[in-house]
């Protein structure tokens, strides 16, 4: 198993933060299938642990949402349906409209320019690539430091440590998922405009817009699927 995903929950230093981290990884990848029921016997036997950490560890991932824990059947990697993926950016949209409306008001000089430089870095990738598809982790990092720079813990633990995984996890998995191209920097540089201009109305605004365009795209190629069968 590889712990290679993009990563913002700040787990590891703790044997069972290690453990949640590797897990974690292995079902946004993939390695563990949706639905997949996740042994107990077989994972502290590969992983070479005890049980305590693991079912530490397995708690977590519940908290996730990654995992569901059925009763008489145990823990199963949660299986992303077209209308949980929808019903996901629906309260992403919520969430993050108000985070970017807080960032308005509470982020620091500094983080608007950790921001800057994200998309400085995303500009200079799509040129560099023939206008490639900005990559997934650099996109993240920009919601991340929005959503951080809002200053509310409730919303930052909500879009962070339980949307966000699975978020992640669709787009890792999923060839419908919504691709960040050339108009979505152009929506970052106008959320950061926005944020530089301390108005938390745009900043709303063109969150909410950013977020739906990607849910619209996401929906779209659900129905396409669905017409196409």
């Amino acid at each position: 198993m590889n712990s290679n995903v993009e990563t913002t929950s700040g787990l590891s230093g703790t044997i069972s933060g290690e453990i949640t981290e590797t897990l974690r990884d292995a079902i946004i990848t993939g390695e563990f299938p949706q639905g997949s029921k996740l042994s107990e016997t077989k994972l502290a036997k590969d992983l070479d642990i005890s049980r305590g950490p693991l079912r530490e560890a397995i708690r977590k991932l519940e908290g996730m949402n990654l995992i569901q824990h059925i009763p008489q059947q145990g823990a199963r990697v949660v299986t992303l349906s077209p209308k949980f993926v929808l019903e996901i950016y629906e309260t992403r949209e919520a969430l993050e409209t108000k985070a970017a409306s807080l960032a308005a008001l509470n982020m620091s000089s500094g983080e608007i320019d950790q921001l800057h430089r994200v998309i400085d870095a995303q500009s200079k990738f799509m040129h560099d690539n023939s206008n490639a598809h900005i990559p997934a982790e650099s996109d993240y990092v920009f919601h991340e430091i929005l959503i951080r720079g809002a200053k509310n813990n409730v919303i930052k633990n909500a879009l962070l440590h339980r949307l966000y995984p699975l978020i992640k996890m669709f787009r890792y998995q999923n060839s419908k998922a919504s691709n960040s191209t050339s108009n979505s920097l152009l929506e970052h540089r106008q959320i950061i405009y926005a944020i530089e201009q301390r108005d938390p109305e745009l900043a709303a605004v063109t969150i909410k817009r950013h977020i739906v365009r990607a849910r619209n795209r996401i929906e779209r190629r659900f129905n396409e699927n669905i017409d196409g069968d």
